[in-house]
């Protein structure tokens, strides 16, 4: 996935009070992010591990950092900014990257389904060769 403006990377200090980060920078100064992600994310980021971020232009914000993205010491990538999930999904597909996903034409976001209206997050669609795929 490309990311307008292109994401800066760290390295992680530690995460605290549930939405915030203090990262290492390559000059060796530290910064304090905001973290998306309020989940506990304990087997997700460790001290060490290559931290991607992103900047905002709004000077109102607090934090001007976003913690976007997780590279673990295997070298494992995890979306961190759960705002950008079906974002990071649907990149994936397009980008042939989740091989039992691909050959789809078509991959529409939100569609409903049912008889209460839910919603999907993916739907991919072939005209002929593939039945259609819910992704959620």
């Amino acid at each position: 996935m490309n990311f307008s403006p292109p994401l800066a990377s760290a390295v992680l200090i530690k995460r605290y009070k549930r939405f915030l980060a203090d990262i290492t920078l390559s000059d060796g100064s530290v910064k304090t992010i905001h973290c998306p992600n309020t989940g506990s994310m304990k087997n997700c980021a460790a001290a060490g591990d290559r931290v991607w971020y992103s900047t905002s232009e709004n000077p109102k914000r607090k934090y001007a950092h976003t913690w976007e993205l997780n590279e673990t010491q295997a070298g494992h990538f995890i979306g961190v900014n759960t705002h950008r999930a079906n974002t990071l999904v649907h990149a994936a597909i397009d980008n042939g990257v989740i091989a039992e996903l691909q050959g789809y034409g078509t991959i529409t976001p939100e569609v409903k389904y049912g008889q209460e209206n839910s919603r999907i997050d993916l739907l991919l669609t072939h005209h002929q060769q593939l039945p259609s795929c819910y992704v959620e």
